[in-house]
């Protein structure tokens, strides 16, 4: 669905990725896990056209989009949530939703429509609807990015540390829904998470960056069934 492929990126000067190719398959979910400025959320935006890649390709659904820009890269099903201020506050929680689908949507009854869909899928969100998102918890607005995300009904979605703020115990259950999300649809997602074991326990698999180069990959259960991670960091 989508490949990164021997990924060379950073910015002015200063290289942040080496040589990095990841892959994500239909209907799965692949952490990326390493430590701070490893290249983590530079790799999504490489992926989602933010940042350019100075050497390697960038291939979607089978066509290259090394070049592509992120509006380009919306309208052929990516999403791209980042992990600093993902809604608007100051707009309701609807307006929100139909903001996020406004480079798909033809219509303001499109719009509406799929963002009713949403709020059923999200109930608490349902209820707070007319609601600003600066005023929900930090559990409520990550629901309602990943609500703006699914207005474009992408194919693929790249998440980076959607756990973010969040108390330990709405971690595992934000991510479990994640995985229902998965399950439930075509949706594939790329996930870029601190919390290493809750996130092992939602993936498929996972990579490990370290200083900007992919040092392992391998299945979600043998990543967990290692105990802890430290030596990966």
């Amino acid at each position: 669905m989508l490949v990164g492929d021997g990924l060379f990126a950073g910015y002015g000067k200063r290289q942040v990725l080496f040589d990095v190719s990841v892959e994500v398959r239909p209907k799965e979910i692949v952490a990326v896990f390493g430590h701070n400025g490893a290249g983590k959320t530079t790799l999504l935006k490489v992926l989602f056209g933010m940042v350019r890649s100075r050497q390697g390709r960038v291939v979607f659904a089978g066509t290259d989009v090394t070049r592509q820009g992120t509006v380009d890269s919306v309208k052929a099903g990516m999403s791209l949530t980042l992990a600093e201020h993902p809604v608007f506050r100051d707009l309701t929680v609807r307006e929100n939703l139909e903001l996020g689908g406004f480079a798909l949507r033809r219509n303001d009854t499109e719009r509406r429509q799929r963002a009713g869909a949403i709020l059923e899928m999200f109930p608490i969100l349902g209820e707070r609807s007319r609601q600003r998102a600066g005023t929900l918890s930090g559990g409520q607005q990550r629901m309602l990015a990943l609500g703006m995300a699914l207005m474009a009904e992408p194919k693929v979605m790249l998440l980076d540390e959607p756990s973010l703020g969040l108390a330990p115990v709405l971690v595992q259950e934000f991510l479990r829904s994640v995985r229902t999300l998965v399950d439930e649809s075509d949706t594939a997602v790329l996930l870029v998470e601190q919390n290493v074991g809750s996130a092992l326990r939602v993936a498929d698999r996972a990579y490990f960056l370290r200083a900007g180069r992919i040092i392992l990959e391998e299945s979600a259960a043998q990543a967990m069934a290692r105990g802890q991670w430290w030596d990966l960091f």
